[in-house]
């Protein structure tokens, strides 16, 4: 039954690989009139792609969502509200720096402008914007502020920094926001938003919870634009 039960989640996982891979080949067959190249190592890099993307989604849903939510939801024990947000915005900047999509993306960003945006400076930049953006959300839970509230002053920020950065950086800035949000940073900040949320009293968990992953976001579109206009100075 478990060997069943196995296959079948390892088939629902393909599932979601097989349509765009299907897709691309296709498209350079029929429309483009090239053929695959190397199609045994195609093969098997599709299905350790499959195999890996299913052991990745199992890994997470046993490790990182339920030690998210346990430590959101045992956090509150921290008399001093600061240290909490202190925790989150570590918790938001290490995440961060794990992230694969954020590495590729620097490393773009280096080799298009000839070394002059260093790779490690992106990616330790949008850390600190995300790293704000993840203590902010805390903060927000913490006291029963709304998203209105919050959200609203950092959109108008982002307007007027826009508007003072080199317009590489604003392009390069709604990137990064983009590529924070991969496979480490949104299971883990989010059950632990969730989980603190779970416990916060009168905090609700769809309200407070949820949305948390949009501010860590907008805080690295900040630092990105910041740093745009410091390197203009």
């Amino acid at each position: 039954m478990r060997n069943f039960e196995g296959i079948s989640a390892l088939w629902e996982t393909a599932k979601s690989v097989i349509p765009i891979a299907s897709f691309l080949v296709l498209f350079q067959i029929i429309v483009l009139r090239k053929p695959i190249k190397n199609v045994k190592q195609f093969a098997i890099g599709f299905l350790i792609s499959i195999v890996s993307l299913h052991f990745f989604i199992k890994g997470v849903s046993m490790c990182l969502l339920p030690l998210g939510d346990s430590v959101g939801k045992n956090i509150v024990i921290l008399e001093r509200k600061w240290v909490i947000i202190v925790f989150a915005f570590v918790l938001g900047y290490f995440g961060t720096l794990v992230e694969p999509a954020l590495k590729t993306l620097a490393l773009e960003v280096e080799e298009i402008s000839v070394g002059a945006i260093p790779h490690k400076v992106l990616i330790h930049t949008v850390g600190i914007g995300f790293g704000c953006g993840m203590a902010i959300g805390i903060f927000k839970i913490l006291n029963g502020i709304s998203n209105t509230k919050i959200i609203m002053p950092i959109l108008v920020a982002i307007t007027i920094l826009t508007y003072f950065a080199p317009e590489e950086f604003v392009a390069i800035a709604m990137d990064s926001a983009s590529s924070t949000t991969g496979p480490v940073n949104i299971p883990l900040n989010m059950a632990v938003a969730l989980g603190l949320s779970k416990i916060v009293e009168n905090a609700d968990p769809l309200l407070n919870g949820f949305g948390i992953i949009g501010l860590t976001s907008l805080g690295a579109v900040i630092s990105v634009l910041v740093l745009g206009i410091i390197s203009k100075i």
